[in-house]
């Protein structure tokens, strides 16, 4: 396992942005229409098809997810994604018609020092298509795709991903874009909020501190007394390939989402907009109750190491002013 999102057979990922702009998007694209649901806790959400996923709705599967930095604008990111997918013949089939189902969500990274102005259409949907065509199961993390543009209340945020499986051999994998209101070290050190779920020195090996004081456990906002609702999401997908019907994907994302929380501080916040996207590609049966809810728990601890990494692999943007990164202050 490379501890990937693609780790999860069928799945890959695709990057695309740019370095003036500082903003771009990412693609995940499914060998085959899989079975999906979505998970909101954000109090600014931007979505794309959020109402198809809704566990009363008919249509079940899909054929990829479209993430970008935007804002509203990083929406046109499906359509994007979406002429790709038509291309080649894949989507929903209605008679003679072929419609590629792609949800999306985006985050808002239009104050990060990029230069914004595109002219009378933004640049996404031509993002997207590129990184459609370029996804594949190996991908970087960090600065780059919809994470390029990312930052926290502290440090520069960034695209992460790990993976893992259940005791039966169940497999969970999680990419996250991490552009949150709060921090997700604890106060301004080294140490991750997700320390107790690290693998392999993954982001660093640092632990947490020996001790807490209540400096490290006062909130910090990106924007401070001026922080605004729109400036600030967590994007996250999960992808398992358990079989799973709609309402049990959609709990998957509930449970999964728990995963923020381990590694935001704070999180789901009316300043977020944080989404979660839950997949399965349907291919080892588990427990309808005890293995969901197994699948459930080791999702979560996926989705906060993905958030760790995110933040522990980018790069500072270089523009006057701009959030440090991690690594140049701490690796």
């Amino acid at each position: 396992m490379k501890n990937l999102l693609t780790d999860i057979a069928g799945v890959r990922v695709g990057h695309a942005d740019d370095a003036k702009l500082a903003s771009g998007v990412t693609a995940v694209v499914f060998d085959a229409p899989v079975v999906a649901a979505i998970d909101v806790r954000g109090g600014g959400p931007g979505t794309r098809e959020g109402a198809l996923l809704d566990v009363a709705n008919t249509v079940e599967k899909i054929d990829a997810i479209a993430l970008a930095g935007g804002s509203a604008f990083g929406l046109e990111a499906g359509g994007g994604v979406q002429a790709w997918l038509a291309e080649h013949g894949r989507g929903f089939a209605v008679r003679g018609a072929i419609i590629p189902i792609v949800p999306g969500a985006i985050m808002f990274d239009l104050l990060n020092g990029g230069d914004k102005a595109w002219g009378r259409f933004p640049p996404y949907r031509d993002l997207a298509y590129t990184a459609a065509a370029a996804a594949a199961t190996n991908f970087a993390l960090g600065s780059v795709g919809a994470g390029l543009g990312a930052t926290t209340a502290n440090f520069k945020g960034g695209i992460g991903s790990a993976s893992a499986a259940t005791q039966g051999g169940v497999r969970v994998a999680a990419l996250a874009v991490v552009n949150a209101v709060g921090t997700v070290t604890v106060g301004d050190g080294p140490w991750f909020w997700a320390a107790p779920f690290e693998i392999g020195g993954e982001y660093g090996g640092r632990g947490l501190p020996a001790s807490f004081t209540p400096d490290m456990l006062t909130a910090r906002l990106k924007g401070g007394a001026a922080a605004t609702a729109i400036e600030n999401t967590t994007l996250a997908v999960v992808v398992t390939d358990a079989v799973l019907n709609k309402p049990q994907a959609k709990r998957l994302a509930m449970i999964a989402q728990t995963g923020f929380a381990r590694a935001i501080y704070p999180v789901h916040a009316p300043l977020d907009g944080d989404v979660l996207f839950a997949a399965a590609t349907g291919e080892k049966p588990i427990d309808p109750l005890a293995g969901l809810t197994e699948l459930g728990m080791v999702a979560a601890n996926v989705v906060a190491r993905a958030i760790a990494r995110g933040v522990y692999t980018a790069a500072a943007l270089p523009f006057p002013g701009a959030l440090p990164s991690w690594k140049a202050r701490f690796g």
